[in-house]
């Protein structure tokens, strides 16, 4: 690093490399192996990354014990220009990623779960308020704050892309307010924004309506956003389904079935090019429904990232998972074969391509794109091209998600700061060593997800360490910043030093641009890779079908494409009951023995794993976990910790539904009699539908009378 010949403060993210004997400074390396010299003001201050609804965690106090090598943290401080050798840095604002160097606080079982509940929270509340869920009250434009505009504007794209928030929500969590704004949301998008065209069989979407101050709507078919303007832009049409059909997901109503499949129709109808080159364009005329029409300009007969790619992100993985059609499974392989084909282009960029002409030539001169590459695009096609992998490999996908992630790096993130970047030039300059900066070196939320993500599933699937580096980097970034601990939601755009850029359109919660879509979708998929890939832990899922409605009356529950055998479906609860009627490979739902609508929660589970504790409920001072598989010496602590939770809450009954536990070892019996002493006579464990081996065991340990022995376990909700 050149030496500097001015003062400036900037953010450094790294790993502790050797602490002073003083313990006033520490190295610090990047990301990419740069070492810097940090040291310690008598101003510092530190603190813990944490979660939205989370207090301050001072970190202070503890700054000599953190600082161990290997340590991931993140330093914002002042350079001066002074000295020779190592850069350095003095530090005034340390944020850790947690407190030991394998300790990420993300990775915490519970993370993104707890930050999908703030999220949803905040969009309920800022959009709806006190009163009831009623979409005529939903704004699509949000200031920094969360308080709406005064526009009238209701935009298709970002409601559907709402309510996918609000349904990834309930998923989670099966709170039924995050289910009923979800259908709501689903209903109101029936009735108020969509074309059913009966003459052509087929169903479009508007581009918004606009509420009059007298109620009145004046509906707008045609996009009024200025890369679109007058046209219908496929990705407007694809993120329609985004909300519906996740919800479909949760309740299998066929109505979102029969307007997904009627949407569909109008791709292959009216976007899809069915000559042999094949692919979808990216624009049709609102009234020819044409994509060769004059009328587009710069949008005529053209193919993009989003025509082809954003279809499987958006609803068509998720309504295969729904599903489990072969129709959509083959739709998924022919749109990935086709970005295999064509949008490689490392011959000349670390980039992707991402414009086309009809004939598959690169259109390099369109509008604000021209010849440049936006990083979040890369990284999404690494991430999908890996779940499609799951379903139908093919070593074009594999190796094309390994080549992104491989050149990703150096060519879009900051490696010294950390997060990624907007949109680079795709090509460098004569005597150019670094891709520019189109406008700026800000970093946008949803650029964020894409990298943690495809990271995040190749660390999962391949056991890659230097993805889940990539990964843990990602996610601290993004937690450590993006999140707004003063008003709730997340930041649109940050500076490249990580610090809010609040100016202009970037400076709300909602826009044409940002809705409940990419920060929920990364809270739910987070979860699941994390949980079931990475750290080998169990999740649970909420569903709400109308029985009548699933197909074999079978309830699909697979969270994601993920590698065949790698996850099973270990417990299902029918509106509250034990239920044993499932496919755990398959992970299906069998439920034939139901009518109507039944609420339905499943725990999936590595298939590796041998044991779970799960936390089904607390009502009052009264707790349930239920039990799966092993208890075993190697798996104590998931009990503990889950016991230490409820304690935590003031509980002082914890029933222990044991209906699905195998064996007990003497070690895991032991550390349950130790729990008992450290909680206090006041605390209860009570053991419920042990088996024989299990109530045996319990009894010969003597703790029989501490322990209640139960046949039957409270009903959990």
């Amino acid at each position: 690093m050149t030496k500097s010949t001015f003062t400036f403060s900037d953010l450094i993210a790294g790993y502790v490399t050797n602490v002073g004997s003083d313990s006033n400074s520490f190295g610090l390396r990047t990301s990419d192996g740069r070492e810097f010299l940090v040291k310690l003001t008598p101003t510092v201050f530190a603190e813990f990354i944490r979660n939205l609804g989370e207090g301050y965690r001072d970190a202070s106090a503890s700054l000599e014990s953190l600082l161990t090598e290997g340590q991931f943290l993140f330093i914002y401080g002042v350079f001066y220009p002074e000295g020779e050798g190592t850069p350095q840095i003095e530090a005034k604002h340390i944020v850790f990623a947690g407190e030991s160097t394998e300790d990420y606080r993300f990775e915490e079982q519970d993370w993104w779960i707890n930050q999908v509940r703030q999220l949803a929270d905040y969009y309920l509340d800022h959009e709806f308020g006190d009163g009831p869920i009623d979409y005529e009250e939903y704004r699509t434009n949000l200031d920094i704050s969360g308080d709406k505009s005064s526009s009238g504007r209701q935009e298709t794209d970002t409601i559907s892309r709402l309510v996918y928030g609000f349904a990834s929500a309930y998923l989670m969590t099966g709170e039924d307010r995050y289910l009923e704004a979800a259908e709501k949301g689903t209903t109101y998008l029936r009735e108020n924004l969509r074309f059913k065209d009966h003459d052509n069989d087929v169903t479009y979407w508007y581009h918004a309506v606009d509420v009059k101050e007298d109620g009145s709507k004046h509906k707008i078919l045609a996009s009024e956003f200025g890369d679109d303007y007058h046209a219908v832009p496929c990705y407007e049409q694809i993120y329609a389904l985004a909300g519906p059909v996740q919800t479909y997901r949760i309740t299998g109503e066929k109505q979102i079935l029969d307007d997904a499949e009627a949407t569909i129709r109008t791709f292959d109808k009216y976007f899809k090019d069915s000559s042999e080159k094949g692919g979808y364009y990216s624009h049709i005329d609102p009234v020819s429904l044409s994509a060769h029409d004059a009328s587009l300009g710069k949008n005529q007969a053209k193919k993009n990232w989003n025509s082809v790619g954003d279809h499987a992100p958006a609803y068509l993985i998720n309504l295969f998972l729904a599903s489990g059609k072969k129709e959509y499974a083959d739709f998924l392989e022919y749109n990935f074969d086709l970005i295999a084909e064509h949008f490689q282009d490392y011959d000349n960029s670390p980039f992707v391509q991402e414009r086309f002409f009809d004939d598959w030539s690169k259109d390099q001169t369109w509008g604000w794109q021209q010849n440049r590459a936006v990083v979040g695009h890369n990284l999404k096609i690494a991430w999908n091209l890996t779940r499609m992998n799951s379903e139908r490999s093919k070593a074009s996908y594999e190796g094309m998600a390994e080549k992104i992630a491989s050149v990703m790096p150096a060519a879009g993130s900051d490696q010294q700061r950390g997060g990624w970047y907007d949109v680079m030039e795709r090509e460098l300059q004569d005597g150019e060593e670094n891709h520019r900066f189109v406008w700026h070196d800000r970093k946008a939320w949803w650029q964020q997800e894409q990298a943690i993500l495809a990271y995040l599933i190749l660390a999962g699937v391949t056991g890659n360490q230097e993805h889940r580096r990539l990964a843990r980097e990602s996610a601290a970034f993004y937690n450590a910043f993006f999140l707004d601990q003063d008003s709730g939601g997340v930041y649109f755009n940050v500076l490249a030093n990580g610090q809010p850029y609040a100016l202009g359109t970037e400076r709300g919660k909602g826009s044409h641009s940002m809705a409940g879509y990419h920060s929920f979708e990364l809270a739910y998929l987070a979860a699941v890779y994390t949980n079931l890939l990475v750290t080998k832990q169990p999740m649970d899922f909420f569903f709400k079908p109308t029985v009548e409605d699933l197909v074999n009356q079978e309830l699909r529950v697979a969270p994601d494409m993920l590698p065949a055998g790698s996850v099973k479906l270990a417990q299902v609860w029918v509106d509250g009951q034990p239920h044993d009627d499932f496919d755990a490979e398959q992970m299906i739902v069998r439920l034939s023995d139901f009518t109507g609508s039944v609420k339905v929660r499943v725990k999936l589970m590595p298939a590796d794993a041998s044991f779970g504790a799960d936390l089904l409920e607390v009502t009052g001072k009264e707790a349930t976990i239920s039990l799966y598989g092993d208890l075993q010496e190697s798996n104590t602590q998931l009990l503990i910790t889950a016991l230490e939770q409820v304690h935590a809450q003031g509980v002082t009954i914890v029933r222990l539904q044991a209906r699905d536990l195998n064996s007990i070892s003497s070690n895991a019996i032991r550390a349950i009699g130790m729990e008992l002493e450290k909680f206090g006579s006041e605390f209860s464990l009570r053991l419920c539908d042990a088996n024989e081996k299990i109530t045996s065991a319990m009894q010969d340990s003597g703790l029989a009378a501490e322990i209640r022995l139960e046949t039957e376990a409270l009903a959990t909700s």
